[in-house]
């Protein structure tokens, strides 16, 4: 498992993002709502602040996913998921939720609303070629292979 040292302002009053176990992917992220609560109708979304500035080292990304139990109970997800978080962006980290469930969904100061994933990445370098390599696949897809 690789470690990466990451500069982090956090403005907020909440903890760091944080690992829930040792073997955990995802940081739990929380929302830093000063001006108090905020609900979601369903199908409504909102950008919602985290308190949270960060400097990633070159050739990283943040990754913004959902929380599988607000997903789950409540239908509120990630709704550019998962978002990107450039090394280059100094901003704060915004995260945009969307209620896809059928009640109100009301957030507050301090909930854990998302999951953070620190990813390396790589740059592209693009060969152009008149044909590709072929495969037992070929180009099957969307399910072609059928569900059982």
């Amino acid at each position: 498992m690789d470690r990466v040292e990451i500069k982090i302002i956090n403005k907020s009053h909440h903890p760091l993002p944080a690992y829930g176990t040792f073997e955990a992917a995802g940081m739990d992220v929380r929302a830093y709502l000063p001006e108090g609560p905020v609900t979601l109708k369903p199908g409504g979304r909102k950008l919602l602040g985290t308190g949270l500035f960060m400097q990633l080292p070159e050739g990283y990304e943040c990754q913004i996913r959902p929380r599988s139990g607000l997903a789950l109970r409540n239908g509120i997800t990630i709704m550019n998921s998962p978002g990107t978080v450039d090394a280059d962006y100094r901003g704060e980290v915004g995260i945009i939720l969307v209620n896809l469930g059928q009640e109100d969904f009301t957030v507050n100061d301090g909930d854990r609303i998302c999951q953070m994933v620190i990813k390396q990445y790589s740059h592209v370098k693009w060969e152009e070629v008149k044909e590709l390599d072929h495969t037992k696949r070929e180009d099957g897809g969307f399910g072609h292979t059928g569900t059982k």
